[in-house]
């Protein structure tokens, strides 16, 4: 994202208030769990580090950000951070993510303020870039410091157990591959393959001393798997340290993936921990490039989560009924179209009077994985963004606090309800939850990509790897669209979905800005810097999902990345002064253009609509 530099005048009062703590860790085992010492010198660790972290930003807080050792202590701090990133983002997801997060302003909704940007990524551009004043710098540095005392007060007070352990760790590897090899972290300094390797060297050192006695008691070769393929992976990153060439896809499918492979093995090993459902992983899957790596419950409504097989296809009936609309135009499917990989194939959609709507119809494949929903992203699930559909005049404009009873003319639906919900539901709520648990069951992660990144086959060309590692790495693609998922709900916890401005036109021409302004209608338009801001899509199935952006402007995929590579809205002339894009301009080739648009289409999976009947 791109930064943007606000002037300071923050309450650090407020930082105490972001602390999150953890659930009480459950272990089910008969196994002896390691000696209580040896959890307590990995919680010695992890505070000795984020104490090495604190005491470099005081140092850097002395010299300032132009003096000739900043970037080395800039570094250095970064390091000793990454060391302690695991357990203390883990314990404050929130505020580990104002550490190491994005430098873009923060909308607070509970009040409407916007904070300036805060943590490391603002200190880096500082540091490295020189956009900072002597007081703005000073002021930087003091947040951060409270935000990292934060941190290192919730280490202190909750110790480590192997529950929270495995999970942290979890989180950890994930963040390597979307976070760190991807410039995410380090977007200026481009440090991130050297954390990346740092990460893993932590990995190493906590695991000598929490598991592998037990693990090498109960399963030496597993052991000396995992430290091999650590080594290997450590050495790699060290042997490829320039960013824009080093070898990504490579990296993930030979080293990263026989790492994470042996992780859930140590887990299962060592029998301290079962794994749990209510996380965004399945923590049984080796690789984050499973057809199962992810937990749809989790990113379900909390009261529609574990639907039961009558309720999905009770959903999937209705997905079709065009009962459903008040007068009996549309249903589910007139928009979503199943052999268009449930998108209608249209610039814009239609509403029940055959008139355009204002925005262009995304697809359903793995719209579960996200945190919100509709092109501006106000809608917090998928269940209200179901409803909303219910309610607007535009489109099905009927009540979800009332039956729908025309579509009891199909008695069919009188034992499908009684068989999801035990009775004939009184009011539409019911309805919205069937459609919802169907809508989850359409994910898709087959693609040649995916199979290629688990070395199942050996299919990719090499311009489609170039395309993957452009995506990853130089083109900065996967910043936005963040890795496996290449969506914006931002991992490792995948609790929020990013927005973004990147000053979309009004047509192909490319010579006016549309005039839509997306999410600023959401806050009255009184917030700048939402201004024409919308979600971040994903893009699995791009190949087959167009017209493409949130208004169809562009019809392929060259299109839109020419427009990126010409630095978005503000490359092209427009005024975009909150523009969050991470470049000016991409300065990409024709070659590496093709190789992008290569690359994306080998996300194609669209296996999913064999289940549909259309």
């Amino acid at each position: 994202m791109k930064r943007t530099t606000f002037g300071y005048n923050i309450i650090l009062l407020f930082l105490a208030t972001l602390a999150i703590g953890c659930n009480n860790p459950k272990t089910s085992t008969t196994e002896k769990i390691p000696p209580q010492d040896s959890w307590k010198a990995a919680q010695t660790y992890y505070l000795s580090n984020i104490d090495s972290a604190l005491q470099k930003i005081e140092d850097l807080d002395k010299i300032g950000a132009q003096h000739p050792n900043s970037k080395t202590l800039f570094t250095e701090l970064r390091t000793y951070f990454k060391k302690a990133e695991p357990y203390a983002s883990y314990l404050s997801p929130e505020v580990g993510h104002k550490v190491n997060g994005p430098a873009l302003p923060v909308f607070l909704e509970d009040n409407s303020r916007v904070m300036p940007p805060v943590g490391l990524q603002k200190i880096e551009e500082g540091i490295y870039d020189g956009e900072t004043t002597v007081a703005d710098f000073k002021q930087e540095i003091k947040v951060t410091k409270g935000l990292m005392h934060v941190l290192r007060k919730n280490i202190e007070k909750r110790e480590v157990t192997p529950q929270r352990f495995f999970i942290a760790t979890h989180q950890q590897l994930l963040r390597i591959i979307a976070f760190s090899i991807t410039g995410f972290d380090t977007p200026v300094s481009n440090l991130g393959l050297q954390e990346a390797a740092t990460s893993l060297q932590s990995l190493q050192t906590v695991y000598h001393t929490t598991l592998q006695n037990t693990i090498n008691k109960k399963n030496k070769t597993l052991s000396n798997s995992f430290e091999e393929n650590l080594i290997k992976a450590i050495n790699y990153l060290n042997q490829h340290t320039d960013f824009n060439t080093f070898d990504r896809f490579t990296f993930i499918r030979d080293y990263m993936n026989p790492i994470t492979s042996n992780w859930v093995e140590i887990r299962k090993t060592s029998g301290l921990w079962e794994g749990t459902q209510d996380k965004p992983f399945n923590f049984d899957a080796p690789t984050f490039f499973e057809t199962n790596s992810f937990n749809v419950n989790h990113f379900l409504h909390t009261n529609n989560r574990f639907p039961s097989p009558e309720q999905i296809a009770l959903g999937e009936k209705l997905f079709f009924d065009k009962n459903l609309s008040g007068n009996g135009t549309l249903s589910c499917v007139t928009c979503h179209l199943p052999n268009l990989a449930y998108t209608d194939g249209k610039a814009l959609g239609l509403d029940n009077k055959g008139k355009l709507l204002e925005r262009n119809t995304p697809t359903l494949i793995n719209s579960v994985y996200q945190k919100s929903f509709f092109w501006d992203g106000r809608s917090r699930t998928l269940e209200d963004q179901i409803a909303s559909v219910f309610t607007n005049k535009k489109e099905f404009n009927s009540k979800v606090h009332q039956f729908s009873t025309e579509i009891l003319k199909d008695s069919t639906y009188i034992k499908l309800f009684k068989k999801a919900y035990g009775q004939i539901p009184e009011r539409n709520t019911d309805v919205v939850k069937a459609i919802s648990a169907y809508i989850g069951t359409l994910t898709a992660f087959n693609s040649k990509f995916d199979k290629n990144i688990r070395a199942e086959e050996d299919t990719y060309t090499e311009q489609e790897k170039l395309g993957f590692n452009l995506f990853a790495g130089k083109a900065l693609c996967a910043t936005c669209h963040f890795i496996p998922l290449t969506n914006g709900t931002v991992p490792p916890f995948y609790e929020e979905s990013e927005r973004e401005v990147i000053g979309v036109p009004k047509t192909a021409a490319n010579k006016q800005l549309d005039e839509d302004t997306g999410y600023y209608w959401l806050t009255l338009n009184e917030v700048p810097i939402h201004k024409g801001m919308f979600k971040t899509p994903t893009v699995r199935n791009a190949e087959v999902t167009g017209p493409y952006m949130h208004n169809g402007a562009y019809q392929t995929l060259e299109q839109v990345i020419d427009f990126y590579n010409k630095g978005g809205g503000a490359g092209l002339g427009f005024d975009v002064p909150h523009q969050t894009l991470p470049f000016d301009n991409l300065d990409l080739t024709d070659e590496e253009q093709q190789a992008l648009v290569a690359f994306m289409k080998t996300l194609t999976d669209t296996t999913i609509v064999k289940k549909g009947h259309y």
